[in-house]
């Protein structure tokens, strides 16, 4: 059960990494560009949020969830 816990702590922390990586692509110019002109952020951006929930979901999962 350790080896869970540490892949469960390494994708929560990788994860929140990914969500902030994502924050700070956003703020950049060619984000704020490009979400006046379309209304929508760049896919890098995307990229980094969807991952970023996706691996804080999964290491919370693991967390919190027994697995036999």
């Amino acid at each position: 059960m350790q080896i869970q816990r540490a892949i469960g702590v390494v994708l929560v922390a990788a994860g929140l990494m990914l969500l902030f990586f994502g924050y700070q692509s956003s703020q950049g110019m060619d984000d704020q560009v490009t979400q006046a002109v379309t209304g929508e952020y760049t896919d890098s951006t995307v990229w980094y949020w969807v991952v970023g929930a996706v691996a804080c979901f999964a290491g919370s999962f693991l967390l919190l969830v027994r697995l036999r």
